[in-house]
Protein backbone atom coordinates (compact mmCIF):
# COMPACT_ATOMS: atom_id res chain seq x y z
CA UNK A 1 0.00 0.00 0.00
CA UNK A 2 1.30 3.28 -0.68
CA UNK A 3 2.08 5.71 2.20
CA UNK A 4 -0.92 6.68 4.46
CA UNK A 5 -1.48 10.06 4.23
CA UNK A 6 -4.42 11.84 5.98
CA UNK A 7 -5.65 15.15 7.13
CA UNK A 8 -7.51 17.44 9.44
CA UNK A 9 -9.13 20.46 8.15
CA UNK A 10 -10.64 22.63 10.61
CA UNK A 11 -12.02 26.01 9.57
CA UNK A 12 -10.41 29.00 11.93
CA UNK A 13 -14.17 29.82 13.08
CA UNK A 14 -13.95 29.10 16.87
CA UNK A 15 -11.85 26.95 19.16
CA UNK A 16 -11.38 23.02 18.73
CA UNK A 17 -14.72 21.05 18.96
CA UNK A 18 -15.50 17.93 20.63
CA UNK A 19 -17.06 16.51 16.90
CA UNK A 20 -13.63 18.05 15.44
CA UNK A 21 -11.52 16.70 18.04
CA UNK A 22 -12.94 12.92 17.35
CA UNK A 23 -12.25 13.42 14.06
CA UNK A 24 -8.61 14.44 13.90
CA UNK A 25 -8.04 11.78 16.41
CA UNK A 26 -9.39 9.11 14.46
CA UNK A 27 -6.91 10.49 11.27
CA UNK A 28 -4.21 10.78 13.69
CA UNK A 29 -4.63 7.27 14.93
CA UNK A 30 -5.44 5.35 11.65
CA UNK A 31 -2.00 7.36 10.03
CA UNK A 32 0.19 6.24 13.33
CA UNK A 33 -1.11 2.63 12.97
CA UNK A 34 0.00 2.47 9.29
CA UNK A 35 3.23 4.74 9.97
CA UNK A 36 1.86 7.50 7.97
CA UNK A 37 1.75 11.18 7.98
CA UNK A 38 -1.32 12.95 9.48
CA UNK A 39 -1.62 16.42 7.89
CA UNK A 40 -3.31 19.75 9.59
CA UNK A 41 -4.73 22.33 7.03
CA UNK A 42 -6.97 25.11 7.47
CA UNK A 43 -10.00 25.77 5.76
CA UNK A 44 -10.29 29.82 5.83
CA UNK A 45 -12.17 30.50 2.40
CA UNK A 46 -15.00 31.39 4.69
CA UNK A 47 -13.37 34.37 5.66
CA UNK A 48 -16.32 36.61 7.29
CA UNK A 49 -16.28 33.87 9.87
CA UNK A 50 -13.02 33.52 10.07
CA UNK A 51 -11.81 34.81 14.18
CA UNK A 52 -8.39 36.08 15.20
CA UNK A 53 -6.43 33.08 16.72
CA UNK A 54 -9.12 30.19 15.31
CA UNK A 55 -6.36 28.54 14.11
CA UNK A 56 -3.71 28.43 16.37
CA UNK A 57 -6.36 28.07 19.34
CA UNK A 58 -7.10 24.75 16.87
CA UNK A 59 -3.51 23.73 17.03
CA UNK A 60 -2.55 24.83 20.68
CA UNK A 61 -5.49 22.09 21.70
CA UNK A 62 -5.02 19.30 19.68
CA UNK A 63 -1.28 19.37 20.51
CA UNK A 64 -1.97 19.17 24.26
CA UNK A 65 -4.11 16.33 23.72
CA UNK A 66 -1.29 14.57 21.96
CA UNK A 67 -2.53 14.82 18.49
CA UNK A 68 0.68 16.29 16.67
CA UNK A 69 0.62 16.74 13.50
CA UNK A 70 3.35 15.68 11.01
CA UNK A 71 2.72 18.80 8.56
CA UNK A 72 1.02 22.19 9.27
CA UNK A 73 1.20 25.83 8.10
CA UNK A 74 3.56 26.18 10.97
CA UNK A 75 5.76 22.82 9.93
CA UNK A 76 5.28 22.94 6.44
CA UNK A 77 6.39 19.99 4.13
CA UNK A 78 7.61 22.47 0.68
CA UNK A 79 6.25 19.73 -1.44
CA UNK A 80 2.76 20.52 -0.03
CA UNK A 81 2.91 23.93 1.07
CA UNK A 82 0.59 26.20 1.45
CA UNK A 83 -1.63 24.77 4.19
CA UNK A 84 -4.61 27.83 3.83
CA UNK A 85 -6.70 27.58 1.11
CA UNK A 86 -6.46 31.78 0.94
CA UNK A 87 -2.77 31.20 0.20
CA UNK A 88 -3.67 28.30 -2.38
CA UNK A 89 -5.60 30.58 -4.85
CA UNK A 90 -3.73 30.77 -7.86
CA UNK A 91 -3.75 26.93 -7.38
CA UNK A 92 -7.51 26.67 -7.63
CA UNK A 93 -7.63 29.71 -10.43
CA UNK A 94 -5.76 27.28 -12.59
CA UNK A 95 -7.65 24.21 -12.09
CA UNK A 96 -10.90 26.06 -12.86
CA UNK A 97 -9.35 27.50 -16.33
CA UNK A 98 -8.94 23.93 -16.93
CA UNK A 99 -12.47 23.01 -15.99
CA UNK A 100 -14.24 26.14 -18.14
CA UNK A 101 -11.83 25.27 -21.06
CA UNK A 102 -12.90 21.63 -21.37
CA UNK A 103 -16.16 22.09 -20.81
CA UNK A 104 -16.65 20.97 -17.50
CA UNK A 105 -17.58 23.95 -16.03
CA UNK A 106 -19.42 27.43 -17.02
CA UNK A 107 -19.53 30.97 -15.87
CA UNK A 108 -23.04 31.56 -14.01
CA UNK A 109 -24.59 35.58 -14.53
CA UNK A 110 -28.14 34.99 -12.42
CA UNK A 111 -28.24 37.04 -9.55
CA UNK A 112 -29.55 35.92 -5.76
CA UNK A 113 -33.01 37.50 -6.21
CA UNK A 114 -33.40 35.30 -9.46
CA UNK A 115 -31.78 32.13 -8.08
CA UNK A 116 -34.01 32.54 -5.23
CA UNK A 117 -36.91 33.28 -7.32
CA UNK A 118 -36.70 30.01 -8.94
CA UNK A 119 -36.14 28.13 -6.07
CA UNK A 120 -39.24 29.46 -4.47
CA UNK A 121 -41.28 27.96 -7.38
CA UNK A 122 -39.84 24.85 -7.53
CA UNK A 123 -39.99 24.45 -3.87
CA UNK A 124 -43.74 25.65 -4.22
CA UNK A 125 -44.07 22.93 -7.38
CA UNK A 126 -43.19 20.15 -4.81
CA UNK A 127 -39.65 19.76 -6.19
CA UNK A 128 -36.01 19.50 -4.78
CA UNK A 129 -34.38 22.46 -5.72
CA UNK A 130 -32.25 22.69 -8.32
CA UNK A 131 -30.19 25.07 -10.44
CA UNK A 132 -32.12 25.42 -13.94
CA UNK A 133 -29.06 25.22 -16.05
CA UNK A 134 -30.23 28.92 -16.95
CA UNK A 135 -26.76 30.15 -17.89
CA UNK A 136 -25.07 26.78 -18.82
CA UNK A 137 -25.37 27.21 -23.30
CA UNK A 138 -24.39 31.02 -22.73
CA UNK A 139 -22.36 31.39 -26.24
CA UNK A 140 -19.00 33.10 -25.92
CA UNK A 141 -20.04 35.71 -27.28
CA UNK A 142 -23.06 36.36 -24.64
CA UNK A 143 -20.38 35.58 -21.70
CA UNK A 144 -18.10 38.38 -23.18
CA UNK A 145 -20.73 40.42 -23.48
CA UNK A 146 -22.22 40.27 -19.62
CA UNK A 147 -18.25 40.32 -18.47
CA UNK A 148 -17.65 43.57 -21.10
CA UNK A 149 -20.90 44.79 -18.60
CA UNK A 150 -19.19 44.60 -15.04
CA UNK A 151 -22.18 41.56 -14.45
CA UNK A 152 -20.82 39.79 -11.44
CA UNK A 153 -20.62 35.66 -12.01
CA UNK A 154 -20.07 32.70 -9.99
CA UNK A 155 -18.39 29.11 -12.21
CA UNK A 156 -20.70 26.40 -11.70
CA UNK A 157 -19.97 22.85 -12.30
CA UNK A 158 -21.91 21.26 -15.54
CA UNK A 159 -23.18 17.74 -13.66
CA UNK A 160 -22.73 14.86 -16.37
CA UNK A 161 -26.50 13.03 -17.03
CA UNK A 162 -26.72 9.53 -16.48
CA UNK A 163 -23.79 9.16 -13.64
CA UNK A 164 -23.87 6.72 -10.85
CA UNK A 165 -21.10 7.75 -7.86
CA UNK A 166 -20.26 5.40 -5.76
CA UNK A 167 -17.53 4.12 -3.56
CA UNK A 168 -16.90 1.49 -0.47
CA UNK A 169 -16.68 3.68 2.60
CA UNK A 170 -14.58 2.46 5.08
CA UNK A 171 -17.41 2.24 7.59
CA UNK A 172 -20.49 2.00 5.80
CA UNK A 173 -19.47 -0.32 3.07
CA UNK A 174 -21.40 0.49 -0.35
CA UNK A 175 -22.90 3.84 -0.79
CA UNK A 176 -23.83 5.25 -4.31
CA UNK A 177 -25.59 8.56 -5.21
CA UNK A 178 -27.12 9.29 -8.87
CA UNK A 179 -26.05 12.72 -10.49
CA UNK A 180 -29.80 13.37 -11.80
CA UNK A 181 -30.04 14.44 -7.90
CA UNK A 182 -27.05 16.87 -8.28
CA UNK A 183 -27.88 20.47 -9.76
CA UNK A 184 -24.87 22.43 -11.47
CA UNK A 185 -23.60 23.27 -8.07
CA UNK A 186 -20.87 26.67 -7.41
CA UNK A 187 -17.26 26.02 -7.78
CA UNK A 188 -16.15 29.52 -7.55
CA UNK A 189 -17.98 32.44 -5.44
CA UNK A 190 -18.74 35.88 -7.21
CA UNK A 191 -15.63 36.86 -5.07
CA UNK A 192 -13.61 34.20 -6.79
CA UNK A 193 -12.93 32.48 -3.70
CA UNK A 194 -13.64 28.43 -4.35
CA UNK A 195 -16.59 26.70 -2.45
CA UNK A 196 -15.91 23.90 -0.25
CA UNK A 197 -16.94 20.98 -2.33
CA UNK A 198 -14.53 21.91 -4.87
CA UNK A 199 -11.31 23.02 -3.21
CA UNK A 200 -11.02 20.27 -0.64
CA UNK A 201 -10.60 17.64 -4.00
CA UNK A 202 -7.72 20.31 -5.04
CA UNK A 203 -6.32 20.07 -2.02
CA UNK A 204 -6.65 16.21 -1.14
CA UNK A 205 -4.93 14.94 -4.77
CA UNK A 206 -1.79 18.15 -4.51
CA UNK A 207 -1.24 17.20 -0.73
CA UNK A 208 -1.36 13.11 -1.83
CA UNK A 209 -4.15 12.21 0.47
CA UNK A 210 -5.10 8.81 0.71
CA UNK A 211 -7.93 8.26 3.45
CA UNK A 212 -10.26 10.54 4.95
CA UNK A 213 -12.06 10.18 7.96
CA UNK A 214 -15.08 12.68 8.74
CA UNK A 215 -18.01 13.25 9.74
CA UNK A 216 -21.65 11.42 8.36
CA UNK A 217 -22.72 15.28 7.44
CA UNK A 218 -20.13 15.16 4.72
CA UNK A 219 -21.66 12.18 3.06
CA UNK A 220 -23.78 13.99 1.07
CA UNK A 221 -20.69 16.21 -0.47
CA UNK A 222 -18.65 13.07 -1.46
CA UNK A 223 -20.48 12.25 -5.08
CA UNK A 224 -19.89 16.25 -5.43
CA UNK A 225 -16.49 15.74 -4.64
CA UNK A 226 -16.08 12.13 -6.75
CA UNK A 227 -17.65 14.36 -9.88
CA UNK A 228 -13.98 16.72 -9.56
CA UNK A 229 -11.91 13.59 -9.06
CA UNK A 230 -13.68 11.97 -12.23
CA UNK A 231 -13.09 15.38 -14.52
CA UNK A 232 -9.45 15.66 -13.48
CA UNK A 233 -8.92 12.08 -13.99
CA UNK A 234 -7.51 11.88 -10.49
CA UNK A 235 -7.96 8.72 -7.74
CA UNK A 236 -10.22 9.47 -4.98
CA UNK A 237 -9.14 9.36 -1.74
CA UNK A 238 -11.03 6.21 0.54
CA UNK A 239 -13.42 7.73 2.57
CA UNK A 240 -15.08 6.91 6.07
CA UNK A 241 -17.95 8.86 7.03
CA UNK A 242 -17.93 8.43 11.31
CA UNK A 243 -21.17 8.27 12.93
CA UNK A 244 -22.56 11.13 15.14
CA UNK A 245 -21.89 12.20 18.93
CA UNK A 246 -25.74 12.05 20.71
CA UNK A 247 -25.83 13.43 24.24
CA UNK A 248 -27.75 11.26 27.30
CA UNK A 249 -31.17 11.57 25.50
CA UNK A 250 -29.50 10.72 22.05
CA UNK A 251 -29.73 13.98 20.35
CA UNK A 252 -27.18 14.95 18.29
CA UNK A 253 -24.35 17.06 20.18
CA UNK A 254 -25.43 20.88 19.74
CA UNK A 255 -23.42 23.75 20.58
CA UNK A 256 -26.17 24.99 21.89
CA UNK A 257 -26.24 22.08 24.27
CA UNK A 258 -25.38 23.27 27.57
CA UNK A 259 -25.82 20.05 29.57
CA UNK A 260 -22.34 19.03 28.44
CA UNK A 261 -19.10 21.25 27.71
CA UNK A 262 -18.63 20.89 24.15
CA UNK A 263 -14.72 22.63 23.55
CA UNK A 264 -11.35 20.71 24.44
CA UNK A 265 -10.34 23.98 25.77
CA UNK A 266 -12.58 23.34 28.66
CA UNK A 267 -11.46 19.91 29.40
CA UNK A 268 -8.20 21.65 30.31
CA UNK A 269 -9.82 24.69 31.96
CA UNK A 270 -10.98 22.16 34.54
CA UNK A 271 -8.27 20.57 34.63
CA UNK A 272 -8.53 16.95 33.08
CA UNK A 273 -5.93 15.35 31.80
CA UNK A 274 -5.12 15.19 28.58
CA UNK A 275 -4.19 11.50 28.05
CA UNK A 276 -7.64 10.88 29.70
CA UNK A 277 -9.15 12.89 26.87
CA UNK A 278 -7.27 11.28 24.13
CA UNK A 279 -7.92 7.60 25.30
CA UNK A 280 -12.30 9.15 26.01
CA UNK A 281 -12.77 10.38 22.63
CA UNK A 282 -11.08 7.03 20.86
CA UNK A 283 -13.39 5.20 22.65
CA UNK A 284 -16.46 7.95 21.20
CA UNK A 285 -17.30 5.45 17.97
CA UNK A 286 -14.50 2.41 17.98
CA UNK A 287 -14.05 -0.11 20.24
CA UNK A 288 -11.13 -2.63 20.74
CA UNK A 289 -11.44 -6.19 20.81
CA UNK A 290 -11.94 -7.48 24.63
CA UNK A 291 -13.10 -5.91 27.73
CA UNK A 292 -9.83 -3.08 27.76
CA UNK A 293 -10.78 0.58 27.86
CA UNK A 294 -7.87 1.87 29.41
CA UNK A 295 -5.27 2.59 26.84
CA UNK A 296 -1.95 4.74 26.77
CA UNK A 297 -1.24 6.64 23.75
CA UNK A 298 1.02 4.33 21.94
CA UNK A 299 -1.33 1.18 22.85
CA UNK A 300 -4.06 2.98 21.37
CA UNK A 301 -2.12 3.68 18.00
CA UNK A 302 -0.82 0.00 18.54
CA UNK A 303 -4.40 -1.31 18.39
CA UNK A 304 -6.34 1.28 16.43
CA UNK A 305 -8.63 -0.87 13.32
CA UNK A 306 -10.64 1.40 11.70
CA UNK A 307 -12.70 -1.81 10.75
CA UNK A 308 -13.97 -1.66 14.15
CA UNK A 309 -15.27 2.27 14.06
CA UNK A 310 -19.15 1.53 14.91
CA UNK A 311 -22.34 2.18 12.60
CA UNK A 312 -24.26 3.48 15.20
CA UNK A 313 -24.34 6.73 16.82
CA UNK A 314 -21.65 7.43 19.85
CA UNK A 315 -23.00 8.67 23.08
CA UNK A 316 -20.92 11.27 24.68
CA UNK A 317 -21.24 9.70 28.69
CA UNK A 318 -19.98 12.15 31.39
CA UNK A 319 -20.04 9.39 33.93
CA UNK A 320 -17.52 7.81 31.66
CA UNK A 321 -15.09 10.63 30.93
CA UNK A 322 -14.97 11.07 34.48
CA UNK A 323 -14.49 7.30 35.66
CA UNK A 324 -11.26 7.37 33.13
CA UNK A 325 -10.08 10.78 34.10
CA UNK A 326 -10.29 9.51 37.92
CA UNK A 327 -8.51 6.57 36.74
CA UNK A 328 -5.20 8.08 35.27
CA UNK A 329 -5.28 10.55 37.93
CA UNK A 330 -5.11 7.96 40.61
CA UNK A 331 -1.95 6.39 38.66
CA UNK A 332 -0.37 10.15 38.50
CA UNK A 333 2.15 10.68 40.93
CA UNK A 334 0.87 12.75 43.56
CA UNK A 335 3.35 16.12 42.86
CA UNK A 336 1.70 15.76 39.29
CA UNK A 337 -1.78 15.92 41.01
CA UNK A 338 -0.31 18.93 43.37
CA UNK A 339 0.81 20.86 40.50
CA UNK A 340 -2.89 20.13 38.46
CA UNK A 341 -4.98 21.18 41.52
CA UNK A 342 -2.89 24.46 43.39
CA UNK A 343 -3.79 26.68 40.97
CA UNK A 344 -7.63 26.04 41.44
CA UNK A 345 -7.11 26.16 44.83
CA UNK A 346 -5.10 29.65 44.67
CA UNK A 347 -8.10 31.03 42.93
CA UNK A 348 -10.60 29.99 45.02
CA UNK A 349 -8.66 30.24 48.68
CA UNK A 350 -6.19 32.52 50.23
CA UNK A 351 -3.00 30.12 50.64
CA UNK A 352 -0.56 32.89 51.62
CA UNK A 353 -0.34 31.20 55.24
CA UNK A 354 -0.29 27.76 54.09
CA UNK A 355 2.56 25.98 53.75
CA UNK A 356 3.84 24.00 50.82
CA UNK A 357 3.54 21.05 52.70
CA UNK A 358 0.40 21.47 54.03
CA UNK A 359 -1.50 21.82 50.69
CA UNK A 360 0.60 18.53 49.17
CA UNK A 361 -0.83 17.05 52.35
CA UNK A 362 -4.17 18.63 51.73
CA UNK A 363 -4.47 17.41 48.11
CA UNK A 364 -3.04 13.66 49.04
CA UNK A 365 -6.27 13.23 51.05
CA UNK A 366 -8.30 13.31 47.63
CA UNK A 367 -5.96 12.03 45.01
CA UNK A 368 -8.07 8.78 44.58
CA UNK A 369 -11.04 10.54 44.47
CA UNK A 370 -10.46 13.29 42.47
CA UNK A 371 -12.51 13.51 38.68
CA UNK A 372 -10.65 16.49 37.41
CA UNK A 373 -8.63 18.88 38.71
CA UNK A 374 -11.15 21.84 39.34
CA UNK A 375 -13.35 19.60 41.40
CA UNK A 376 -10.43 19.84 44.56
CA UNK A 377 -12.38 23.10 45.28
CA UNK A 378 -15.49 21.10 45.47
CA UNK A 379 -13.86 19.14 48.58
CA UNK A 380 -11.72 20.68 50.87
CA UNK A 381 -13.93 23.86 52.08
CA UNK A 382 -14.31 22.53 55.41
CA UNK A 383 -10.44 22.96 55.66
CA UNK A 384 -10.45 26.96 54.95
CA UNK A 385 -13.31 27.41 57.53
CA UNK A 386 -13.37 29.19 60.67
CA UNK A 387 -16.73 28.18 61.74
CA UNK A 388 -18.14 24.75 61.76
CA UNK A 389 -22.00 24.65 60.38
CA UNK A 390 -23.62 21.34 61.63
CA UNK A 391 -26.60 19.97 59.69
CA UNK A 392 -29.71 19.04 61.84
CA UNK A 393 -28.66 15.33 61.67
CA UNK A 394 -25.44 15.79 63.09
CA UNK A 395 -26.73 18.04 65.68
CA UNK A 396 -29.03 14.96 67.33
CA UNK A 397 -26.39 12.89 66.78
CA UNK A 398 -23.97 14.57 69.09
CA UNK A 399 -26.47 14.45 71.83
CA UNK A 400 -25.61 10.75 72.69
CA UNK A 401 -24.71 10.99 76.28
CA UNK A 402 -21.53 8.87 75.90
CA UNK A 403 -19.85 11.35 73.41
CA UNK A 404 -18.47 14.36 76.06
CA UNK A 405 -16.30 11.75 77.48
CA UNK A 406 -15.18 10.03 74.50
CA UNK A 407 -14.33 13.73 73.14
CA UNK A 408 -12.97 15.03 76.21
CA UNK A 409 -10.48 11.73 76.14
CA UNK A 410 -9.44 12.46 72.50
CA UNK A 411 -8.42 15.62 73.56
CA UNK A 412 -6.36 14.70 76.18
CA UNK A 413 -4.43 12.81 73.97
CA UNK A 414 -4.32 15.44 71.28
CA UNK A 415 -2.42 17.57 73.98
CA UNK A 416 0.06 15.08 74.64
CA UNK A 417 1.55 15.04 71.23
CA UNK A 418 4.42 16.70 70.26
CA UNK A 419 4.50 15.87 66.51
CA UNK A 420 1.12 16.71 65.21
CA UNK A 421 1.04 13.57 62.33
CA UNK A 422 -1.70 11.28 60.61
CA UNK A 423 -0.06 8.25 62.74
CA UNK A 424 0.84 10.06 66.38
CA UNK A 425 -3.09 10.89 65.82
CA UNK A 426 -4.50 7.47 64.60
CA UNK A 427 -2.51 6.28 67.48
CA UNK A 428 -4.85 8.59 69.83
CA UNK A 429 -8.02 7.58 68.39
CA UNK A 430 -6.88 3.74 68.96
CA UNK A 431 -5.84 4.99 72.67
CA UNK A 432 -9.59 6.70 73.22
CA UNK A 433 -10.80 3.79 71.95
CA UNK A 434 -9.55 1.70 74.65
CA UNK A 435 -10.20 4.68 77.47
CA UNK A 436 -13.41 5.70 76.55
CA UNK A 437 -14.35 2.31 75.61
CA UNK A 438 -15.95 3.90 72.28
CA UNK A 439 -15.93 1.94 69.03
CA UNK A 440 -17.17 1.93 65.58
CA UNK A 441 -19.93 4.36 64.83
CA UNK A 442 -19.22 5.82 68.18
CA UNK A 443 -15.57 6.84 68.21
CA UNK A 444 -14.87 8.02 64.88
CA UNK A 445 -18.46 10.18 64.41
CA UNK A 446 -18.33 12.47 67.38
CA UNK A 447 -14.37 12.92 66.71
CA UNK A 448 -15.36 13.36 63.19
CA UNK A 449 -18.01 15.75 63.70
CA UNK A 450 -16.44 17.64 66.44
CA UNK A 451 -13.33 18.89 64.66
CA UNK A 452 -14.29 18.59 60.76
CA UNK A 453 -18.61 19.74 61.29
CA UNK A 454 -19.51 16.71 59.06
CA UNK A 455 -20.56 13.10 59.54
CA UNK A 456 -18.70 11.64 56.70
CA UNK A 457 -15.73 12.49 54.59
CA UNK A 458 -11.66 11.72 54.00
CA UNK A 459 -9.81 9.97 56.08
CA UNK A 460 -9.95 11.06 59.67
CA UNK A 461 -6.33 11.39 60.85
CA UNK A 462 -5.49 13.21 58.05
CA UNK A 463 -8.43 15.61 58.16
CA UNK A 464 -7.61 16.63 62.11
CA UNK A 465 -3.84 16.56 61.05
CA UNK A 466 -4.86 19.26 58.18
CA UNK A 467 -6.89 21.31 61.01
CA UNK A 468 -4.53 21.76 63.11
CA UNK A 469 -3.52 20.81 66.65
CA UNK A 470 -4.56 24.15 68.12
CA UNK A 471 -7.69 24.31 66.23
CA UNK A 472 -8.46 20.53 66.77
CA UNK A 473 -8.59 21.11 70.58
CA UNK A 474 -9.80 24.64 70.61
CA UNK A 475 -13.31 22.72 68.38
CA UNK A 476 -13.26 19.16 70.97
CA UNK A 477 -13.45 21.94 73.68
CA UNK A 478 -16.62 22.71 73.49
CA UNK A 479 -17.99 19.62 74.06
Amino acid sequence: MEKVRVRYAPSPTGHLHIGGARTALFNYLFAKHHNGDFVFRIEDTDIERNIEGGEASQLENLEWLGIIPDESPVNPNPKYAPYRQMERLDIYKERTQWLLDHGYAYKCFCTPEELEAEHELQTAAGLAPKYNRKCCDLTPEEVASKEAAGMPYTIRVKVPDNEVYEFEDMIRGHVSFESKDIGDWVLVKANGIPTYNYAVVIDDHSMDITHVFRGEEHLSNTPKQLMIYKMFGWDAPIFGHMTLIVNENRKKLSKRDETIMQFVSQYKEEGYLPDAMFNFMALLGWSPEGEQEIFTHDELIKVFDEHRLSKSPSMFDKSKLIWVNNRYIKERPLEEIVKLCKPFLAEKYDLSNKSDEWITNLIAVYHDQLSYGKEICDLVDLFFEDELHLDEEAVEFMKDETIPNTLKVFKEKLEELTEFTKDNIQACIKATQKEAKAKGKMLYMPIRIATTGIMHGPDLASSIMLIGKETAIERLSKY
